[in-house]
């Protein structure tokens, strides 16, 4: 979609009911993927979400500021058509996760990481029976079969919306259990991006922020946000 910029052709994008879902028409012509094949979303608002979208171009079409639809396109596109990869890929998560890496020093990075990270395994533990080790520094930690086991069965279980948004949240924060914390509505996608961000924010506390290291996390923690909604519309 990123290279396919045509003029606005339709006057009204409609979502409607069809064979399988939802989906949208441009003056009766439905819309496509990138891949051609059908736009078909499983809920009303997903579609609606996806309309407002086509409603609002002026011009030019600009897939940039299509985040629903795009996210869409790559479900059908893209998760659909390979997904026992894309699970693979996002399962690994679960064994090199953000939240079992932790600093040895200074004290005060120490205690924010625990503070903030250890409620959430604690959670994981309590909610989804996973039990993850913790360790200092940069080497691997070993983790339970029966854990990681347990991770990407949550991973199997989603359509490929949901699992499309979860590429995003998981890829993007580094944490499979953040993610999943997301996902079931244990924590807010605002909250979870601080959460993931504890070591960046205290370097940037000690030795200020860089302009373009801000603009590309400002643009990461939108499409974080952005993942949180798509895959509420995917459920609602």
């Amino acid at each position: 979609m990123t290279d396919w910029k045509p003029k606005r052709f339709w006057k009204a994008a409609t979502p409607e009911a069809c064979e399988g879902g939802f989906t949208v028409t441009l003056d009766g012509r439905l819309v496509k993927t990138p891949a051609k094949a059908a736009l078909v979303v499983p809920t009303l608002p997903m579609a609606e979400a996806v309309a407002a979208e086509w409603d609002a171009q002026t011009g030019l079409v600009d897939p940039r500021t299509m985040p629903v639809t795009r996210s869409a396109n790559a479900a059908i596109d893209k998760v659909r058509t390979q997904r026992t990869e894309v699970i693979g890929l996002l399962s690994e998560y679960g064994g090199t996760d953000l939240l079992c890496y932790r600093a040895p020093a200074p004290d005060g990075l120490v205690l924010r990481q625990r503070q903030a990270w250890d409620p959430l395994l604690h959670w994981a533990t309590d909610t989804l029976g996973v039990t993850l080790a913790v360790g200092e520094g940069v080497m691997h930690v070993p983790q339970p079969d029966e854990s990681l086991a347990v991770l990407q069965s949550e991973l199997d279980r989603m359509d490929d919306f949901r699992l499309a948004a979860a590429h995003d949240l998981i890829s993007l924060s580094g944490s499979l259990i953040l993610a999943l914390a997301v996902m079931r509505d244990h924590l807010d996608a605002a909250r979870a991006w601080d959460i993931s961000r504890i070591d960046e924010d205290w370097q940037i506390a000690q030795w200020g922020a860089d302009e373009d290291a801000t603009a590309a996390a400002a643009i990461k923690r939108a499409a974080f946000l952005h993942a949180e909604r798509f895959f509420h519309l995917s459920r609602s």
